[in-house]
């Protein structure tokens, strides 16, 4: 499923939002954004999408882009709280993280 959908980031709307190539829009991620941090607020996924792991995929592309853009992130959204449960790799972007042992 995930090789039919692209995930951007709509500054303008403040979301990442996945777009299905034949279905349209399958979800979003809002944020509110500052220059250090993005907070991930709420994430919302079709009723037609629902199941399909269309709210992984915009998460790990959220997150993505927080780490290349070298941001941390405040985390509220109930559903991406959840996927980083699952997703340890992830913890260094978290706001309130210790910094990163690792060298770039």
């Amino acid at each position: 499923m995930s090789t039919d959908i692209t995930v951007t980031n709509n500054t303008g709307r403040q979301r990442y939002e996945a777009v299905a190539r034949s279905s349209g829009l399958a979800g979003y991620v809002e944020y509110q954004e500052t220059s250090e941090l993005v907070v991930l607020t709420h994430t919302e996924v079709g009723p037609a999408f629902e199941g399909r792991g269309i709210g992984s995929v915009l998460a790990r592309a959220a997150l993505d882009d927080v780490r290349e853009r070298r941001l941390k992130t405040l985390v509220i959204c109930p559903f991406i709280i959840g996927w980083l449960r699952n997703h340890p790799d992830y913890q260094d972007l978290l706001f309130n993280a210790p910094p990163s042992k690792v060298s770039d």
